[in-house]
């Protein structure tokens, strides 16, 4: 091909301007794709694997019933969390 570079350089060459192509191709692509699919802006409900959330009035396993002492031990622990 060019005459003053081995074959070596060649060889070189010819790698690094197919990874060229191949990039340039890549961002095109990418750019093409994301100028012409845009998602529905209200197509997004939440995830449908988490379920929604109960009211005070769920099932009987998902509330525990604290003791006195365990009340002023949760507000003290409350208190003591900084609010900045």
């Amino acid at each position: 091909m060019f005459p003053s570079i081995s074959l070596a350089q060649e060889i070189g060459l010819a790698v690094l301007l197919v990874a060229a192509l191949v990039w340039v191709l890549g961002l095109g692509h990418t750019l093409w794709d994301s100028r012409f699919h845009h998602p529905e802006p209200d197509a997004y409900e939440g995830l449908p694997v988490i379920p929604s959330q109960r009211t005070a009035a769920g099932h009987p396993m998902e509330s525990v019933e604290l003791t006195q002492a365990e009340q002023e031990a949760f507000a003290g622990l409350i208190r003591s969390i900084p609010l900045h």
